[in-house]
Protein backbone atom coordinates (compact mmCIF):
# COMPACT_ATOMS: atom_id res chain seq x y z
CA UNK A 1 0.00 0.00 0.00
CA UNK A 2 1.39 3.26 -0.68
CA UNK A 3 1.99 5.88 1.65
CA UNK A 4 0.88 9.47 1.31
CA UNK A 5 3.76 11.88 2.56
CA UNK A 6 3.52 15.31 3.09
CA UNK A 7 6.20 17.81 2.87
CA UNK A 8 6.40 21.18 5.13
CA UNK A 9 8.61 23.85 2.95
CA UNK A 10 8.94 21.37 -0.25
CA UNK A 11 9.92 24.24 -1.94
CA UNK A 12 13.07 24.23 -0.51
CA UNK A 13 16.57 22.47 -2.48
CA UNK A 14 16.87 19.42 -0.21
CA UNK A 15 13.33 18.37 0.80
CA UNK A 16 11.87 19.40 -3.21
CA UNK A 17 14.70 16.94 -4.22
CA UNK A 18 13.47 14.16 -1.40
CA UNK A 19 9.96 14.40 -2.77
CA UNK A 20 11.06 14.06 -6.30
CA UNK A 21 12.32 10.57 -5.53
CA UNK A 22 9.82 9.69 -3.41
CA UNK A 23 7.03 10.36 -6.23
CA UNK A 24 8.93 8.75 -8.99
CA UNK A 25 9.04 5.47 -6.25
CA UNK A 26 5.72 5.51 -5.79
CA UNK A 27 4.75 7.02 -3.33
CA UNK A 28 1.85 9.89 -2.99
CA UNK A 29 3.75 12.90 -2.26
CA UNK A 30 1.66 16.34 -1.60
CA UNK A 31 3.54 19.30 0.03
CA UNK A 32 3.39 22.66 0.85
CA UNK A 33 5.36 26.40 1.15
CA UNK A 34 4.90 30.05 2.06
CA UNK A 35 6.02 30.76 -1.51
CA UNK A 36 6.02 29.42 -5.01
CA UNK A 37 9.53 28.89 -6.46
CA UNK A 38 11.06 27.30 -10.23
CA UNK A 39 11.53 24.07 -7.57
CA UNK A 40 8.16 24.10 -6.33
CA UNK A 41 6.35 25.26 -9.86
CA UNK A 42 8.79 22.15 -11.24
CA UNK A 43 7.58 19.44 -8.81
CA UNK A 44 3.36 20.56 -9.78
CA UNK A 45 4.22 19.97 -13.24
CA UNK A 46 5.52 16.37 -12.64
CA UNK A 47 1.94 15.53 -10.79
CA UNK A 48 3.22 16.39 -7.15
CA UNK A 49 0.35 19.33 -5.68
CA UNK A 50 1.84 22.29 -3.87
CA UNK A 51 -0.46 24.18 -1.57
CA UNK A 52 1.17 27.82 -1.12
CA UNK A 53 0.25 28.70 2.72
CA UNK A 54 0.41 26.59 5.58
CA UNK A 55 -2.51 25.69 7.20
CA UNK A 56 -3.70 22.25 9.48
CA UNK A 57 -6.09 20.59 6.73
CA UNK A 58 -3.29 20.21 4.68
CA UNK A 59 -2.03 17.30 6.51
CA UNK A 60 -5.17 15.38 6.42
CA UNK A 61 -5.09 11.30 5.54
CA UNK A 62 -0.84 11.72 5.25
CA UNK A 63 1.05 8.74 6.40
CA UNK A 64 3.88 10.47 7.38
CA UNK A 65 4.82 14.37 7.52
CA UNK A 66 8.61 15.56 6.59
CA UNK A 67 10.19 18.96 7.50
CA UNK A 68 13.04 20.96 7.62
CA UNK A 69 14.77 22.73 10.67
CA UNK A 70 13.82 25.47 9.27
CA UNK A 71 10.15 24.48 10.04
CA UNK A 72 8.78 25.48 13.50
CA UNK A 73 7.14 23.66 16.04
CA UNK A 74 4.33 25.48 16.45
CA UNK A 75 3.72 25.34 12.39
CA UNK A 76 0.33 24.26 12.18
CA UNK A 77 0.69 21.55 9.75
CA UNK A 78 3.32 20.70 12.45
CA UNK A 79 1.20 20.86 14.86
CA UNK A 80 -1.97 18.90 13.45
CA UNK A 81 0.02 16.23 12.82
CA UNK A 82 1.71 15.67 15.95
CA UNK A 83 -2.46 16.20 17.34
CA UNK A 84 -3.82 13.30 14.97
CA UNK A 85 -0.71 11.07 16.10
CA UNK A 86 1.04 11.09 11.83
CA UNK A 87 4.74 10.82 12.58
CA UNK A 88 6.42 13.97 11.65
CA UNK A 89 10.22 13.40 10.74
CA UNK A 90 12.97 16.24 9.96
CA UNK A 91 14.97 15.44 6.60
CA UNK A 92 18.38 13.94 8.14
CA UNK A 93 16.02 11.25 10.38
CA UNK A 94 14.59 9.92 6.63
CA UNK A 95 18.12 9.73 5.19
CA UNK A 96 18.90 6.48 6.37
CA UNK A 97 15.38 5.13 4.94
CA UNK A 98 15.58 7.18 1.60
CA UNK A 99 18.42 5.66 0.68
CA UNK A 100 18.39 1.73 2.53
CA UNK A 101 19.65 -1.21 0.86
CA UNK A 102 21.77 1.00 -2.00
CA UNK A 103 24.84 1.80 -3.02
CA UNK A 104 25.44 5.46 -1.77
CA UNK A 105 28.21 8.13 -2.60
CA UNK A 106 27.77 10.39 -0.14
CA UNK A 107 29.24 14.03 -1.34
CA UNK A 108 30.12 16.39 1.99
CA UNK A 109 32.11 19.61 2.14
CA UNK A 110 32.07 23.48 2.67
CA UNK A 111 32.36 23.91 -0.93
CA UNK A 112 32.07 22.07 -4.22
CA UNK A 113 29.96 19.31 -3.07
CA UNK A 114 26.98 20.52 -5.52
CA UNK A 115 29.25 20.11 -8.63
CA UNK A 116 30.59 17.16 -7.61
CA UNK A 117 28.09 15.17 -6.27
CA UNK A 118 26.35 16.42 -9.89
CA UNK A 119 29.53 15.25 -12.08
CA UNK A 120 29.42 11.65 -10.19
CA UNK A 121 25.52 10.86 -11.23
CA UNK A 122 26.40 12.43 -14.56
CA UNK A 123 29.30 9.90 -15.23
CA UNK A 124 27.41 7.48 -13.84
CA UNK A 125 24.53 8.14 -15.94
CA UNK A 126 26.65 8.08 -19.22
CA UNK A 127 27.61 5.07 -18.20
CA UNK A 128 24.32 3.61 -18.26
CA UNK A 129 24.21 2.86 -14.38
CA UNK A 130 20.82 4.32 -13.50
CA UNK A 131 22.36 6.20 -10.57
CA UNK A 132 19.62 7.98 -8.39
CA UNK A 133 20.67 11.06 -6.66
CA UNK A 134 19.61 14.06 -4.34
CA UNK A 135 21.49 17.46 -5.16
CA UNK A 136 21.47 20.96 -3.86
CA UNK A 137 20.93 22.27 -7.33
CA UNK A 138 19.89 21.68 -10.59
CA UNK A 139 22.14 20.79 -13.38
CA UNK A 140 21.10 20.87 -17.14
CA UNK A 141 22.31 17.43 -17.83
CA UNK A 142 20.34 15.87 -15.29
CA UNK A 143 17.65 17.79 -16.00
CA UNK A 144 16.61 18.59 -12.24
CA UNK A 145 17.82 18.10 -9.20
CA UNK A 146 16.86 14.51 -8.01
CA UNK A 147 15.89 11.53 -9.44
CA UNK A 148 14.89 8.16 -8.12
CA UNK A 149 17.29 5.52 -10.64
CA UNK A 150 16.76 2.44 -11.35
CA UNK A 151 19.92 0.47 -10.19
CA UNK A 152 21.42 0.26 -7.27
CA UNK A 153 23.76 3.51 -7.48
CA UNK A 154 22.61 6.46 -4.97
CA UNK A 155 24.88 10.08 -4.99
CA UNK A 156 23.72 12.44 -2.39
CA UNK A 157 24.82 15.95 -1.55
CA UNK A 158 25.62 15.49 2.35
CA UNK A 159 24.25 18.88 3.99
CA UNK A 160 26.66 19.84 6.83
CA UNK A 161 23.71 22.17 8.09
CA UNK A 162 22.13 21.19 10.87
CA UNK A 163 24.24 18.00 10.78
CA UNK A 164 21.53 17.06 8.18
CA UNK A 165 24.54 14.61 6.99
CA UNK A 166 24.72 12.34 9.98
CA UNK A 167 21.57 10.71 8.87
CA UNK A 168 23.29 8.71 6.41
CA UNK A 169 25.44 5.61 6.23
CA UNK A 170 27.56 5.87 3.02
CA UNK A 171 29.65 3.00 1.04
CA UNK A 172 31.85 5.78 0.13
CA UNK A 173 31.80 9.35 1.79
CA UNK A 174 33.81 11.96 -0.04
CA UNK A 175 34.78 15.20 2.02
CA UNK A 176 35.98 18.19 -0.18
CA UNK A 177 36.91 20.90 2.24
CA UNK A 178 36.09 21.28 5.45
CA UNK A 179 36.21 25.89 6.33
CA UNK A 180 34.07 27.24 9.08
CA UNK A 181 30.53 27.63 8.26
CA UNK A 182 26.87 28.26 9.18
CA UNK A 183 27.98 30.22 12.74
CA UNK A 184 24.16 29.78 13.07
CA UNK A 185 24.37 25.89 13.87
CA UNK A 186 28.28 25.63 15.06
CA UNK A 187 28.97 28.61 17.25
CA UNK A 188 32.91 27.38 16.68
CA UNK A 189 35.48 26.21 14.19
CA UNK A 190 35.57 23.10 16.90
CA UNK A 191 32.21 22.14 16.22
CA UNK A 192 32.15 22.35 12.54
CA UNK A 193 35.25 20.01 12.23
CA UNK A 194 33.75 17.63 14.98
CA UNK A 195 30.65 17.79 13.01
CA UNK A 196 32.65 16.00 9.62
CA UNK A 197 34.39 13.52 12.25
CA UNK A 198 31.16 12.25 12.91
CA UNK A 199 30.09 12.11 9.62
CA UNK A 200 33.27 10.18 8.73
CA UNK A 201 32.53 7.28 11.69
CA UNK A 202 29.13 6.51 9.55
CA UNK A 203 30.87 5.69 6.70
CA UNK A 204 31.15 2.33 5.55
CA UNK A 205 33.84 1.11 2.52
CA UNK A 206 35.87 4.15 1.60
CA UNK A 207 36.69 7.79 2.15
CA UNK A 208 37.91 10.44 -0.48
CA UNK A 209 39.31 13.86 1.06
CA UNK A 210 41.12 16.23 -0.64
CA UNK A 211 44.70 16.59 -0.23
CA UNK A 212 44.69 20.82 -0.60
CA UNK A 213 42.21 20.94 2.32
CA UNK A 214 44.44 21.13 5.67
CA UNK A 215 41.57 19.68 8.15
CA UNK A 216 40.15 17.60 5.17
CA UNK A 217 43.42 16.04 4.46
CA UNK A 218 43.48 15.15 8.06
CA UNK A 219 40.79 12.92 8.51
CA UNK A 220 40.82 9.37 8.80
CA UNK A 221 39.81 6.19 10.40
CA UNK A 222 41.57 3.26 10.82
CA UNK A 223 39.94 0.39 8.85
CA UNK A 224 38.50 2.39 6.31
CA UNK A 225 40.06 2.41 2.92
CA UNK A 226 41.10 6.10 1.79
CA UNK A 227 42.74 7.87 -0.72
CA UNK A 228 43.15 11.71 -1.42
CA UNK A 229 43.12 14.21 -4.76
CA UNK A 230 44.88 17.17 -5.18
CA UNK A 231 47.22 19.29 -7.57
CA UNK A 232 50.52 17.51 -6.57
CA UNK A 233 52.11 14.23 -7.12
CA UNK A 234 51.64 13.53 -3.25
CA UNK A 235 48.12 13.02 -3.71
CA UNK A 236 46.87 9.43 -4.93
CA UNK A 237 44.45 10.91 -7.70
CA UNK A 238 46.37 14.09 -9.03
CA UNK A 239 46.38 17.00 -11.97
CA UNK A 240 49.63 18.09 -13.86
CA UNK A 241 50.17 20.60 -16.63
CA UNK A 242 46.60 22.75 -16.06
CA UNK A 243 46.08 25.03 -18.96
CA UNK A 244 42.95 26.95 -20.56
CA UNK A 245 40.94 25.40 -22.81
CA UNK A 246 38.22 26.89 -25.87
CA UNK A 247 35.30 25.77 -23.91
CA UNK A 248 36.31 28.32 -20.97
CA UNK A 249 37.15 25.00 -18.98
CA UNK A 250 40.65 23.22 -18.29
CA UNK A 251 42.50 20.82 -19.77
CA UNK A 252 44.63 18.89 -17.65
CA UNK A 253 46.85 15.69 -17.99
CA UNK A 254 45.45 13.08 -14.61
CA UNK A 255 47.26 10.33 -12.83
CA UNK A 256 46.14 7.75 -10.49
CA UNK A 257 48.53 6.12 -8.09
CA UNK A 258 51.64 7.54 -10.32
CA UNK A 259 49.83 6.41 -13.45
CA UNK A 260 48.91 8.94 -16.12
CA UNK A 261 45.20 8.51 -17.11
CA UNK A 262 46.03 10.61 -19.78
CA UNK A 263 44.45 14.12 -20.69
CA UNK A 264 41.02 15.74 -19.09
CA UNK A 265 38.56 18.14 -20.62
CA UNK A 266 36.18 19.95 -18.45
CA UNK A 267 34.36 22.73 -19.32
CA UNK A 268 33.99 24.49 -15.65
CA UNK A 269 36.37 26.84 -15.10
CA UNK A 270 39.40 27.33 -12.24
CA UNK A 271 41.49 25.16 -10.59
CA UNK A 272 38.75 24.24 -7.97
CA UNK A 273 36.66 22.51 -10.82
CA UNK A 274 39.99 20.67 -11.50
CA UNK A 275 40.01 19.46 -8.15
CA UNK A 276 36.18 18.55 -8.45
CA UNK A 277 36.76 16.60 -11.40
CA UNK A 278 39.19 14.52 -9.59
CA UNK A 279 36.74 13.64 -7.03
CA UNK A 280 34.40 12.75 -9.51
CA UNK A 281 36.74 10.57 -11.33
CA UNK A 282 37.97 9.02 -7.88
CA UNK A 283 34.40 8.31 -6.49
CA UNK A 284 33.56 6.40 -9.86
CA UNK A 285 36.58 4.49 -10.56
CA UNK A 286 35.32 0.73 -8.89
CA UNK A 287 32.00 0.94 -11.63
CA UNK A 288 34.53 -0.40 -14.63
CA UNK A 289 34.21 2.58 -16.48
CA UNK A 290 35.58 2.49 -19.74
CA UNK A 291 38.55 5.31 -19.84
CA UNK A 292 37.24 7.15 -23.09
CA UNK A 293 33.65 7.11 -21.66
CA UNK A 294 34.70 9.16 -18.81
CA UNK A 295 36.60 11.66 -20.85
CA UNK A 296 33.77 12.17 -22.91
CA UNK A 297 31.26 12.48 -19.59
CA UNK A 298 33.79 14.74 -18.12
CA UNK A 299 34.44 17.07 -21.23
CA UNK A 300 30.49 17.24 -21.71
CA UNK A 301 29.43 18.54 -18.91
CA UNK A 302 28.02 21.85 -18.28
CA UNK A 303 27.83 22.29 -14.28
CA UNK A 304 25.26 23.37 -12.30
CA UNK A 305 22.68 26.52 -12.43
CA UNK A 306 24.14 29.23 -10.39
CA UNK A 307 28.05 27.96 -10.45
CA UNK A 308 29.31 30.60 -12.71
CA UNK A 309 26.57 30.39 -15.07
CA UNK A 310 26.88 33.04 -17.63
CA UNK A 311 23.51 34.95 -17.34
CA UNK A 312 24.08 36.78 -20.72
CA UNK A 313 26.51 38.72 -22.94
CA UNK A 314 25.78 42.79 -24.41
CA UNK A 315 27.84 44.98 -25.34
CA UNK A 316 31.30 43.20 -24.43
CA UNK A 317 30.06 43.03 -21.18
CA UNK A 318 29.34 39.22 -20.06
CA UNK A 319 27.65 38.55 -16.49
CA UNK A 320 28.04 35.89 -14.56
CA UNK A 321 25.81 34.15 -12.03
CA UNK A 322 27.53 32.33 -9.35
CA UNK A 323 26.15 31.13 -5.72
CA UNK A 324 29.68 31.88 -3.59
CA UNK A 325 28.66 33.15 -0.65
CA UNK A 326 31.77 31.98 1.71
CA UNK A 327 35.40 34.01 0.99
CA UNK A 328 36.89 30.86 -0.11
CA UNK A 329 34.07 30.75 -2.71
CA UNK A 330 34.46 34.12 -3.67
CA UNK A 331 38.42 34.04 -3.98
CA UNK A 332 37.85 31.19 -6.13
CA UNK A 333 35.29 32.66 -8.40
CA UNK A 334 37.28 35.94 -9.10
CA UNK A 335 40.04 33.90 -9.94
CA UNK A 336 38.29 31.46 -12.49
CA UNK A 337 36.74 34.65 -13.94
CA UNK A 338 40.78 35.98 -14.08
CA UNK A 339 41.66 33.05 -15.75
CA UNK A 340 38.63 32.88 -18.54
CA UNK A 341 38.76 36.36 -19.42
CA UNK A 342 42.57 38.05 -18.57
CA UNK A 343 42.35 41.88 -19.23
CA UNK A 344 38.99 42.67 -18.78
CA UNK A 345 37.71 44.82 -15.88
CA UNK A 346 35.81 43.01 -13.62
CA UNK A 347 33.08 43.89 -11.07
CA UNK A 348 31.93 42.09 -8.69
CA UNK A 349 28.27 42.50 -6.62
CA UNK A 350 28.13 40.85 -3.54
CA UNK A 351 25.11 40.17 -1.62
CA UNK A 352 26.04 38.81 1.93
CA UNK A 353 24.08 35.89 3.29
CA UNK A 354 23.30 35.89 6.58
CA UNK A 355 23.97 38.25 9.22
CA UNK A 356 25.36 35.70 11.34
CA UNK A 357 27.90 34.51 8.73
CA UNK A 358 29.22 37.68 7.69
CA UNK A 359 29.65 38.67 11.22
CA UNK A 360 32.19 35.50 11.90
CA UNK A 361 33.69 35.58 8.84
CA UNK A 362 34.40 39.24 8.04
CA UNK A 363 38.19 39.41 8.33
CA UNK A 364 38.38 36.65 5.34
CA UNK A 365 35.45 38.74 3.46
CA UNK A 366 37.65 41.74 4.07
CA UNK A 367 40.77 39.61 1.79
CA UNK A 368 38.40 37.97 -0.28
CA UNK A 369 37.71 40.61 -3.55
CA UNK A 370 41.70 41.20 -4.28
CA UNK A 371 40.81 39.58 -7.85
CA UNK A 372 38.49 41.78 -8.93
CA UNK A 373 39.05 45.87 -10.22
CA UNK A 374 35.86 47.15 -8.33
CA UNK A 375 33.07 45.78 -6.24
CA UNK A 376 29.85 46.58 -4.92
CA UNK A 377 28.40 45.34 -1.32
CA UNK A 378 24.23 44.93 -1.18
CA UNK A 379 22.06 45.26 1.88
CA UNK A 380 22.35 41.12 3.79
CA UNK A 381 19.76 38.82 2.48
CA UNK A 382 18.30 37.50 5.39
CA UNK A 383 17.62 34.17 5.11
CA UNK A 384 16.30 32.43 8.17
CA UNK A 385 17.70 35.14 10.34
CA UNK A 386 17.11 38.35 12.18
CA UNK A 387 19.07 41.81 11.26
CA UNK A 388 21.99 42.36 13.72
CA UNK A 389 22.16 45.86 14.37
CA UNK A 390 25.29 47.72 12.37
CA UNK A 391 25.80 44.48 10.50
CA UNK A 392 25.06 46.38 6.80
CA UNK A 393 26.68 46.90 3.55
CA UNK A 394 28.54 50.14 4.69
CA UNK A 395 30.18 48.36 7.50
CA UNK A 396 31.16 45.34 5.56
CA UNK A 397 32.20 47.59 2.65
CA UNK A 398 34.11 49.57 5.40
CA UNK A 399 36.10 46.05 6.33
CA UNK A 400 37.12 44.81 2.45
CA UNK A 401 40.95 45.61 2.09
CA UNK A 402 40.46 46.90 -1.64
CA UNK A 403 40.68 50.50 -3.41
CA UNK A 404 37.23 50.76 -4.91
CA UNK A 405 34.74 48.99 -3.40
CA UNK A 406 30.95 50.80 -2.58
CA UNK A 407 28.26 49.96 -0.11
CA UNK A 408 24.31 50.27 -1.72
CA UNK A 409 21.35 48.12 0.57
CA UNK A 410 19.26 48.03 -2.55
CA UNK A 411 19.78 45.74 -5.71
CA UNK A 412 18.48 48.48 -8.29
CA UNK A 413 21.14 50.94 -6.30
CA UNK A 414 23.71 48.54 -6.83
CA UNK A 415 23.18 48.04 -10.77
CA UNK A 416 22.70 51.75 -11.01
CA UNK A 417 26.34 52.14 -9.21
CA UNK A 418 27.75 49.60 -11.81
CA UNK A 419 25.91 50.67 -15.02
CA UNK A 420 27.59 53.97 -14.27
CA UNK A 421 31.01 53.58 -14.60
CA UNK A 422 31.21 49.82 -16.61
CA UNK A 423 33.65 50.34 -18.72
CA UNK A 424 33.78 47.57 -21.88
CA UNK A 425 35.24 44.79 -22.71
CA UNK A 426 34.35 44.04 -18.69
CA UNK A 427 32.52 41.04 -16.60
CA UNK A 428 29.81 41.49 -13.58
CA UNK A 429 29.84 38.90 -11.91
CA UNK A 430 27.25 38.88 -9.05
CA UNK A 431 28.37 36.58 -5.78
CA UNK A 432 25.00 35.79 -4.16
CA UNK A 433 22.93 32.68 -2.64
CA UNK A 434 19.92 35.02 -2.25
CA UNK A 435 18.48 37.20 -4.98
CA UNK A 436 21.61 39.02 -6.04
CA UNK A 437 21.84 37.93 -9.28
CA UNK A 438 18.76 40.20 -10.04
CA UNK A 439 21.65 43.22 -10.43
CA UNK A 440 23.15 41.08 -13.53
CA UNK A 441 19.37 41.40 -14.63
CA UNK A 442 19.18 44.83 -14.56
CA UNK A 443 22.49 45.23 -16.16
CA UNK A 444 21.73 43.44 -19.01
CA UNK A 445 18.02 44.87 -19.70
CA UNK A 446 20.17 48.27 -19.61
CA UNK A 447 22.42 47.49 -21.59
CA UNK A 448 20.15 45.72 -24.23
CA UNK A 449 18.14 48.77 -24.25
CA UNK A 450 14.76 47.12 -22.63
Amino acid sequence: MRRRVHVVGIGGSGLSAIARVLHERGEIVTGSDQAANALSDALVRDGIPVVIGHRAENVAGADLVLVTSAVRQDNPEVAAARAAGIPVMRRENFLEELTAGLRTIAVAGTHGKTTTSSLIAWILRCAGRQPGYVLGGISPDLVGNAAAGGGSIFVIEADEYDRAFLGLHPSLGLITNVEYDHPDVFPSRLDYRQAFEAFLELIQDRLIVCREDPVAAELARAGLARETYGLSAQADWHAEEIRPNSAGGSDFLAFHAGASLGLMRTRLPGRHNVLNALAAMAAVVDFDIAPPDLRQALTEFRGVQRRFTIAGEAGEVTVIDDYAHHPSEVQATLDAVRGRYPGREVWAVFQPHTYSRLRALAPDFAQAFAGADHVVVTGVFASREQPLPGIDAAWLAGQIAHDDVQPAEALDEAARLVLARLRPPAVVVTLSAGDGNRVGEIVLEALRGK
